[in-house]
């Protein structure tokens, strides 16, 4: 086999007070096709996000995870290799768009490979690649993930909530780079708020796996990084009151943000709650459009297409 194609879904990491642990997998997806060829050096087509500034070099992360897959397995056979991207994923606004890249960089090898690597294996060597398994998990395995290091090794547990949720991802225009929104968190935290931060992550796997979803909006409360990030993202308190009063269980900053992603019942007006939240960042002038998404249940894999074709809308 001498090309693949891979569908790989945005992330959303944190949910409130899992930071870098928790994340879920939605139903937004980059596509990308990674072809073998005789030509040698990258090619690289791309349309949707980074269609303008994407290059096809060593460190870009779609060449990059794919290459030490392939050069692991193989001992560094020369190859020359096209890939050819159809991103709906926002970049650079906390739905996981590096680790869709690393992911599906190293599927489609692993797949080239006849499959050489395990999921969890290809856990780790992702892991290594972004720094922290909280996104690639998640891209992975697909559903809701519980991701921790033991001995410098990254482990996941994979959980399927009890009842659906509907995800209202609001994704302002301005970007915030992850390096930005980390040096925002400090070094040290008041006791008292990791306390409060393992209650609420606690709270929040017993409500998905009891479908206790009352607790939820308590449940996606933070104090160990949301606070410290809120000035990077304009009118972040009054978009989290809108969604609230919209009628969502609650909202949280998306990974490190811009995005925020409220979380509602599938009976929720998902548009109103949308609406509301964009509305406030417009008052804010922040121009925001959103997604209505569901949970992604079964990850990164392998399709049958054999065109990839951007749609005329994916935003609202």
């Amino acid at each position: 086999m001498k090309k693949v194609f891979i569908q790989v879904p945005a992330t959303s990491a944190n949910c409130g007070p899992g930071f870098d642990t928790l994340g879920l997998a939605c139903n937004l997806y980059n596509e990308v096709s990674y072809e073998i060829t005789d030509r040698k050096g990258f090619q690289l087509e791309v349309e949707g996000e980074g269609a303008d500034y994407l290059k096809p070099f060593g460190r870009n992360l779609a060449f990059a995870s794919f290459l030490r897959v392939w050069n692991a397995v193989t001992g560094g056979q020369r190859i020359g290799l096209k890939v050819k991207m159809l991103n709906r994923i926002p970049m650079s606004r906390g739905l996981g768009s590096s680790s869709s890249a690393i992911v599906a960089g190293l599927y489609a090898a692993n797949a080239l490979c006849d499959d050489y690597y395990t999921k969890d294996e290809l856990l780790g060597i992702a892991t290594e690649i972004e720094g922290h398994p909280d996104n690639v998990a998640p891209a992975l395995y697909g559903g809701f993930t519980i991701s921790y290091m033991e001995q410098e090794k990254a482990h996941s547990l994979r959980l399927l909530p009890a009842k659906p949720l509907k995800f209202i991802a609001v994704v302002p225009d301005s970007k915030l780079p992850t390096s930005l929104a980390r040096q925002a968190i400090p070094k040290t935290v008041p006791h008292k708020d990791a306390v409060y931060n393992t209650s609420r992550a606690s709270l929040l796997v017993g409500a998905l796996l009891s479908g206790n979803y009352e607790y939820l909006g308590m449940a996606l409360e933070d104090k160990l990084h949301q606070p410290y990030r809120a000035h990077l993202i304009p009118g972040l308190p009054d978009v989290f009151a809108a969604a609230k009063e919209a009628g969502a269980y609650n909202a949280i900053i998306s990974g490190a943000g811009s995005t925020v992603m409220a979380y509602a019942s599938p009976e929720a007006d998902c548009e109103r709650i949308a609406k509301a939240m964009v509305e406030v960042f417009a008052a804010n002038n922040e121009h925001a459009c959103y997604h209505i998404l569901d949970l992604d249940t079964d990850g990164v894999k392998t399709v049958s297409y054999t065109t990839l074709t951007l749609p005329t809308s994916d935003l609202v």
